[in-house]
């Protein structure tokens, strides 16, 4: 049997918005990251999909902003550190942490600093692996060279 969607919750955070679904047959969090057989291996520190029971929380795309408001500059390593430290901040104030992400998804405007994005992607998730698309695009806000978005299980 398949939970059923029991409320969506909109919640301000950090001026953004944070979508929480709750599903009433789950009590707890079951995170699962799984391989699949005769599949392409995950080049990266990602896995090919994960399973997962409990609240979902859908992030809004986190950038390179301080608290204060300010943008943090210099190189891409700096930039993707900001984004982190933003998201475990959002996630913290609904009971998560990075182990809780089940999908990212990274937004930069030069494919070519993917590497050390990714450097730092891997030292902040360490042994999790959550499912991850990345992309290059065009122009993020603020003139920021990485956004990234996540969501997210918690019980």
């Amino acid at each position: 049997m398949k939970p059923s969607l029991r409320s969506v919750m909109i919640v301000p955070v950090l001026g953004m918005a944070l979508f929480i679904n709750s599903c009433t047959s789950m009590s707890t969090t079951n995170i699962r990251p799984f391989t699949a057989e005769g599949a392409a291996p995950a080049i990266g520190p990602y896995s090919h999909g994960v399973e997962c029971s409990g609240r979902m929380l859908f992030l809004s795309g986190q950038i390179p902003l301080r608290a204060d408001g300010t943008m943090v500059s210099g190189t891409i390593t700096d930039e993707t550190r900001q984004v982190f430290e933003n998201i475990r901040t959002i996630l913290s104030s609904q009971g998560a942490d990075l182990t809780s992400v089940v999908k990212a998804t990274v937004f930069l405007t030069n494919m070519g600093d993917f590497a050390e994005m990714n450097t730092v992607y891997a030292e902040m998730m360490g042994a999790h692996r959550p499912a991850r698309s990345a992309v290059q695009v065009a122009r993020l806000p603020k003139d920021a060279r990485v956004e990234i978005e996540v969501i997210a299980c918690v019980p």
